[in-house]
């Protein structure tokens, strides 16, 4: 079987990919135009660009892994978006891609569960542990799972900004707690204004 991953070479999913690439003997690839041959199965997994008509026509499969319940949650961060929201049980939608955003039939749907208490780096973790295992389920029965339509009604989340990691000076730490959660420390730190004066906030768990 051949298998490729389609990624984003400076996303944070970059060493995820590389280890899965490995794992399942496939070509990894940071470009929809450098892929020439056709493979049986193409991961696009973290990759912010919509792949055309001639490219997805190339591959028998090409799949994406999106952190919400399709078609719930389409477009951008939805599980940051989900996260904010005060969500602990947060579905995964395995799908095979088309020419419009998220909007594929689907394989597999798995459930990711959060305590709460996670920060950046491992919400990521955990979002990237679950996308490799559902990857890997895939290939390991893709001759038996049979695609089904999505159902429901469709919900879009917007693209975040580094001008969202913003805090509230006037709220306490308790009612961000979320938003602390999901912002970076080196990407997009969480951020204040007091008097004009910009003042960046960084978050870390204390070690035992």
């Amino acid at each position: 079987m051949k298998i490729a991953i389609l990624t984003s070479k400076n996303q944070w999913f970059l060493r995820y990919a590389k280890h899965l690439a490995k794992k399942l003997d496939a070509k990894l690839f940071y470009s929809s135009s450098d892929i020439k041959e056709k493979f049986d199965i193409l991961f696009i997994l973290s990759y912010h660009k919509i792949l055309n008509k001639k490219s997805l026509s190339k591959n028998k499969h090409n799949i994406v892994i999106h952190s919400s319940n399709l078609p719930k949650g389409k477009g951008f961060a939805p599980l940051f978006h989900q996260v904010l929201e005060g969500k602990k049980e947060i579905i995964f939608t395995l799908f095979e891609a088309n020419e419009s955003a998220d909007n594929g039939e689907f394989y597999i749907k798995e459930k990711l569960v959060l305590n709460g208490l996670e920060l950046y780096n491992e919400l990521r973790d955990k979002q990237a542990k679950l996308v490799y295992k559902m990857a890997l389920k895939f290939v390991k029965n893709i001759d038996k799972l049979k695609a089904k339509k999505q159902k429901g009604k469709e919900s879009f989340y917007k693209r975040r900004y580094p001008k969202d990691s913003e805090l509230d000076i006037n709220k306490s730490i308790k009612s961000q707690f979320n938003l602390l959660r999901i912002c970076s420390n080196k990407e997009f730190p969480a951020f204040f204004y007091i008097e004009k004066q910009k003042f960046i906030l960084k978050i870390y768990k204390k070690s035992d």
